[in-house]
């Protein structure tokens, strides 16, 4: 979840790192299939693609993916090529659980993670061509619910803004919520306590405000999102083994399981429950069915000789948008963002169009297309995102555009997700004080607190140690004492790597009693303030 905005910007930002040179020989622009987004091929093309690159380099997939999952260590992926309209290789490596020979093949299914922001952002685009709403409508004309910190910005934020991430909502905004047990409704109704950020002015990675515009346009097409999704695009692609709901994968039997590192071993741990913000993170697919979802927008939104999603309202998404972030420096290419899809050009000058995916709990996806090649490639790992599929894919287009690996990719994107993993909280990594300030009796602090963001919180005395219980799920906080009305709570959840913590300071109690408490783990957010 807090991984993903890191992920997207983890891939822009390596990418526009690494150059390469053409390797030698006769090179041509390949000629598409059909019309569409490639009608002029070369337009945009940099450096010339060899005649029989795109073969060879489908034809080494099998040993790049085989010493990736060597070194790596991840349990299973699955490698997906579309060319020309077609699906050109599609193969799974590996097992879909650790401990099982249960091996990973083109139609076993993953969970997407993030990669279901471009999915469902072709969902939008698909109602946008029929005239249900169009990018510019404002979201809380049909999610009447919607609502932000400032007024105007509720009347104005548009659907392109949310799936810009450009509405000043702070990063990851509502995962939290998510995190405590709270359904889609409750996360999007809370969203209006969150301070913003100036609107239109920067590009901040969020999840629920994804949802939020996804919503809404379910709610004009007169039916929920994931039933939409399944109308608009899986049915009429043939996506047999996507959907919108997490029941739906769970129920796969060639089905890929989650994985998390533990003491340097991959275990299946934990299993993500992403139905909450299912248009941000819910979707579950196959590279068999994601080669025919990149063909047909490599294809202006034709598949098979139909009309799957107008041209006109999909070519918006996959066009820049927003800047994603300052650059280093006046020779580096700024990452770029559409509606739902990362917009980049390439070393070679060719534009890319490409997203990630992340689950701390268990998932890593990438996908990269090359429109003027009519070229995508699609990578699902079964493991806690590392950088694997982004390295598989762009050793692909590194031998596509090149003739053979240039740049150490695998390198580049440990250093660029190492940080990933990094406990969080203002007490992190820091030593208790050597001589405390002695806590009020606990007595002092013990009572029902209110938050209007994340609900009531419940502070007990269990027997001699503080918890803190919040939300649906009865999250408990256990604390230890810092100093003085300082304490401390170990945190563990997919947003917080092990090792993070949270202070939770009371105010110095009156009468025998605090009147409020300051929790660090959403007081980053604007909202961490609980009163008595």
């Amino acid at each position: 979840m807090r991984r993903v905005g890191s992920v997207v910007g983890a891939v822009v930002a390596v990418a526009a790192l690494a150059g390469c040179t053409a390797s030698a020989g006769t090179a041509t622009t390949p000629t598409p299939a059909s019309t569409g987004l490639n009608t002029d091929p070369g337009a945009d093309a940099g450096v010339p693609i060899a005649d029989g690159a795109i073969a060879a380099a489908i034809d080494k997939l099998p040993a790049l993916a085989s010493s990736i999952l060597s070194q790596s260590g991840v349990p299973g992926l699955a490698v997906g090529v579309t060319y020309q309209g077609r699906t050109v290789f599609a193969q799974g490596f590996g097992v879909r659980e650790v401990g099982t020979q249960d091996a990973v093949d083109a139609d076993t299914v993953f969970q997407l993670a993030s990669l279901s922001k471009p999915v469902g952002a072709t969902v939008v685009a698909d109602e946008v061509g029929k005239g249900t709403v169009s990018w510019t409508t404002p979201v809380a004309k049909n999610l009447t619910s919607f609502e932000l910190a400032d007024p105007y910005v509720t009347d104005h934020a548009t659907i392109a803004d949310l799936y810009a991430h450009r509405s000043g909502l702070p990063d990851h905004a509502g995962d939290d919520l998510e995190e405590l047990g709270y359904d889609r409704a409750e996360i999007l109704s809370r969203l209006r306590y969150l301070p913003l950020d100036p609107f239109r002015a920067q590009w901040t990675y969020t999840n629920f405000g994804i949802t939020a515009a996804a919503q809404s346009v379910a709610d004009a097409a007169g039916t929920d999102w994931e039933t939409l999704s399944q109308n608009d695009i899986y049915g009429p692609l043939g996506m047999s083994s996507t959907s919108s709901r997490f029941s739906d994968y769970i129920a796969h039997t060639d089905r890929a399981v989650p994985h998390v590192l533990v003491d340097g071993q991959y275990e299946a741990k934990y299993q993500r429950q992403p139905d909450a913000q299912s248009p941000a993170g819910g979707v579950s697919s196959s590279v068999n069915d994601m080669t025919k979802w990149m063909a047909m927008v490599l294809d202006g939104g034709r598949y098979g000789g139909h009309e799957i999603v107008s041209e006109k309202a999909l070519l918006p998404a996959i066009s820049p948008q927003i800047v994603t972030g300052p650059v280093a420096n006046a020779e580096t290419r700024p990452g770029q963002y559409g509606y739902g899809f990362n917009v980049g050009v390439a070393a070679s000058g060719r534009t890319t169009v490409s997203h990630s995916g992340a689950f701390a709990l268990g998932a890593g996806t990438n996908f990269v297309l090359l429109p003027s090649a009519d070229l995508g490639i699609v990578v699902l790992v079964n493991a806690a995102a590392n950088g694997t599929a982004e390295t598989l894919a762009m050793q692909f287009l590194d031998l596509v555009q090149y003739g053979a690996p240039c740049t150490d990719w695998g390198a580049l994107y440990h250093d660029a997700f190492a940080h990933l993993d990094a406990p969080i909280g203002d007490l992190a990594g820091r030593a208790p004080p050597a001589s405390p300030v002695q806590a009020a009796p606990l007595s002092a602090y013990v009572g029902t607190y209110q938050n209007p963001y994340t609900g009531p919180a419940t502070v007990a005395d269990t027997g001699g140690t503080l918890t803190v219980t919040l939300g649906p799920k009865n999250t408990v906080y256990t604390l230890k004492h810092w100093t003085g009305n300082e304490f401390v709570a170990p945190l563990d959840s997919e947003n917080a790597p092990p090792g993070s913590v949270s202070s939770i300071a009371f105010s110095p109690p009156a009468e025998g009693r605090s009147a409020s408490f300051v929790f660090e783990r959403y007081a980053t957010e604007g909202v961490g303030t609980f009163t008595r």
